[in-house]
């Protein structure tokens, strides 16, 4: 039975440790569980958890020198990646819309969450890449490797309290269909998802508090939609939506209470800009750099 591996950033808590879990008590296959986390104790104990295929890699995701240290050492480990969940984030906690002395310039807003759950999205995208690329050279008989980034509820409705975070998720959702052309040429699958509120540490107890009961969303319901969408095949959501193989790439799945939901991009306004965006497309761009390029040589 072959070994798979997968990189998970904030994999040493929350969703990131729920999925790995799901992944450690496979029977059919064995997967190779790169955690991905700033927090060392919990890193510990996480792979303690899980068993001797894991690993624990201390990594500052928003250093990017860091992030890379940390594919790196996960790829000589395991000598490739099937799946890479860009997971790691954190909620704002100050208040975005606090008044200040308007006799002064006030202080610059806290943006550490734009970089966690959108620049480090980012760069764990960007790594992962160029790791899947390096995994199927030296693999050639390797499946189509899974990108899964953790967006929101946030990313498609407007959260209030902490713009930036809902701001940051919104650009996830965006970013996942703006490259997922461009993977899939390299036989990657990409996907953003966008969880409901789970409880999870990223808030604690007496922040949980002021959410109903009734409106939070199981783990298990996130946790069965990442799998999915890494074992890869037909899809079907919780409306009876169907997509086969083929076509199951570059998905936003929100999972809400029981369900899973396939969230369409938004309409073209018109027929002008539909025709307009397919020149920002990469065969377009490149074409027109390498004009240049004949141009000026």
């Amino acid at each position: 039975m072959s070994k798979k591996a997968a990189f998970i950033t904030g994999g040493a808590s929350g969703m990131g440790l729920a999925v790995a879990t799901a992944l450690a008590s496979r029977t059919h296959e064995t997967w190779d569980l790169h955690l991905v986390d700033l927090n060392a104790s919990a890193g510990s104990s996480a792979v303690t958890s899980l068993g001797p295929n894991a690993h624990f890699h201390q990594t500052n995701v928003t250093d990017y020198s860091s992030l890379a240290a940390a594919f790196e050492k996960a790829f000589s480990i395991s000598g490739k990646l099937d799946f890479v969940f860009a997971n790691a984030g954190i909620v704002e906690r100050d208040n975005f819309y606090e008044k200040h002395d308007l006799n002064n310039v006030p202080p610059e807003p806290n943006q550490l969450s734009v970089d966690i759950n959108f620049k480090a999205v980012i760069n764990t995208s960007y790594l992962a890449l160029h790791y899947f690329r390096k995994s199927q050279m030296h693999q050639k008989e390797m499946s189509s490797p899974s990108l899964v980034m953790t967006a929101s509820c946030g990313g498609l409705y407007p959260s209030e309290f902490c713009p930036m975070y809902s701001g940051g998720k919104a650009g996830v959702i965006q970013f996942n269909r703006a490259i997922s052309y461009s993977y899939h040429l390299d036989n990657i699958r990409t996907y953003a998802t966008a969880p409901g509120t789970i409880r999870t540490n990223l808030m604690t107890g007496e922040e949980w508090k002021s959410f109903p009961e009734q409106y939070f969303t199981p783990m298990s319901t996130l946790v069965d939609a990442v799998i999915k969408l890494v074992d890869g095949g037909d899809l079907e959501d919780s409306t009876g939506k169907k997509i086969k193989a083929d076509d199951a790439w570059g998905l936003t799945v929100e999972a809400n209470g029981k369900n899973m939901y396939f969230r369409e991009p938004v309409e073209f306004c018109d027929a002008n800009m539909e025709a307009m965006m397919k020149f920002t497309s990469m065969k377009n761009q490149l074409a027109r750099i390498e004009k240049t390029k004949k141009a000026e040589a």
